[in-house]
């Protein structure tokens, strides 16, 4: 089976253009790509993770990925899919974030001598001339096409409008991609659902560059399945690629515990097995099922943690639920600091555990009779435990496979 062809088996693909040249290109190895991640935070999520994979799998097939870093339109953030503008980062946080993202996606990709290619578009857009911008491209873009792109369009009638910062961007990623054929002959771009008007735009925008018939073969949107742009939103920003705001053993736990539903549809779009094998599981249920989870957890950990870190994960797992051993499971250490009066409450544990996102959260998962320490229920949310009490460690759990160990370090 060709990569196109595999692609679409895997659930990959949504929407393109161009079919069959798309085929053509990346089936014999001539695609050069490219994908965009704005650097929002200091690690890359899961959110993130498919087109990480998707990069890999079409670099291994021949092509040859750009990975596209938003230094420029990171600085005035995406509406698409928002309910409201993002907050305004400093250019010294960008440029952090990038190279944390640099260093990440150098585990996925390929980017030697001749290989991929990391781009940052503040190369680009912090240098342009704004009149000459609209006297380049202004005249492409009609507004009344803008507005009718979904992304607006829901921003206009929920929130009642756009700012003029926001109202920019589509013109910034199409230039985007506008620079990046000029720069480096970048022939298809990848996107998901809620990037389509955007995507459409630099296509067009190249077209018009430098006519439809010379562009065509050269333009090429391609859209990520709408499956991988919900989980992003589901878990982005929960669920990290850094071991340091996730831990190996947490990513690992988060993938074993994925609705019964989602085990097949994330084994065929994230991992790399044969999907001669994966097509094997379909009819898997019960404690099949659960071994599915066991190999969708183990095979994504070790895509972005590597081997060892996978087999610990995994074994921790496996003492805990089969043995009830709880001698390598992760440990979350509680210092002074985290101390009011000498003690510290249930609540505030579950947020540091990472099993609750607030306070509040903590308060409603114990009330809900989802919280336990050393194997008792915990039901009063102003429940605290002092130094000697923590002694060697507690085993905190919420739900029925979320562990944890709570050490006082002095």
């Amino acid at each position: 089976m060709k990569i196109y062809e595999e692609l679409v088996a895997r659930g990959l693909i949504a929407q393109v253009t161009d079919e069959e040249r798309i085929k053509e290109l990346i089936n014999n190895g001539q695609a050069t790509f490219y994908i965009g991640f704005d650097p929002t935070a200091d690690s890359l999520h899961v959110g993130h993770f498919m087109a990480l994979c998707l990069m890999k799998r079409l670099q291994m097939a021949g092509n040859r990925p750009i990975a596209l870093l938003g230094g420029g339109t990171g600085m005035i953030g995406d509406p698409s899919g928002k309910t409201e503008m993002r907050k305004m980062m400093t250019k010294e946080t960008i440029d952090h974030n990038i190279e944390c993202f640099k260093e990440q996606m150098s585990r996925f990709i390929d980017f030697g001598e001749g290989k991929a290619i990391m781009v940052n578009n503040a190369d680009w857009l912090l240098n342009l001339n704004y009149v000459e911008l609209l006297r380049e491209v202004g005249a492409d873009f009609h507004v009344n096409n803008m507005l009718r792109a979904e992304c607006y369009k829901q921003r206009l009638e929920r929130d009642g409008g756009l700012s003029f910062l926001e109202f920019n961007y589509m013109i910034m990623q199409s230039y985007d991609f506008l620079e990046l054929y000029r720069r480096y002959g970048c022939n298809l771009q990848f996107g998901g659902d809620d990037q389509w008007s955007n995507m459409l735009g630099g296509r067009e925008l190249i077209r018009k560059k430098y006519g439809e018939k010379k562009a065509d073969a050269m333009t090429i949107t391609l859209l990520l399945n709408s499956e991988g742009q919900k989980m992003g939103k589901t878990v982005g920003g929960a669920v990290w690629l850094d071991p340091k705001k996730t831990s190996p053993y947490d990513f690992y736990q988060y993938w074993r515990n994925v609705d019964d539903a989602d085990v097949l549809k994330c084994i065929r779009m994230l991992t790399f097995l044969p999907l001669e094998e994966i097509d094997a599981m379909d009819t898997w249920e019960g404690a099949k099922l659960n071994e599915a989870k066991e190999i969708l957890a183990y095979e994504l950990t070790k895509l972005v943690h590597g081997d060892e870190e996978a087999e610990k994960a995994r074994n921790a797992a496996k003492a805990i639920f089969s043995a009830g051993d709880f001698t390598d499971m992760p440990t979350v250490d509680i210092t002074s600091d985290d101390l009011r009066d000498g003690a510290i409450d249930i609540c505030s544990i579950l947020v540091k555990c990472g099993f609750a996102s607030s306070r509040t959260d903590a308060r409603r998962t114990v009330e809900g009779g989802g919280a336990s320490v050393e194997g008792n229920k915990v039901s009063d949310p102003f429940c605290s435990y002092t130094p000697d009490d923590i002694g060697d460690g507690l085993v905190i759990r919420k739900g029925k496979k979320n562990y944890k160990k709570v050490i006082y370090k002095s």
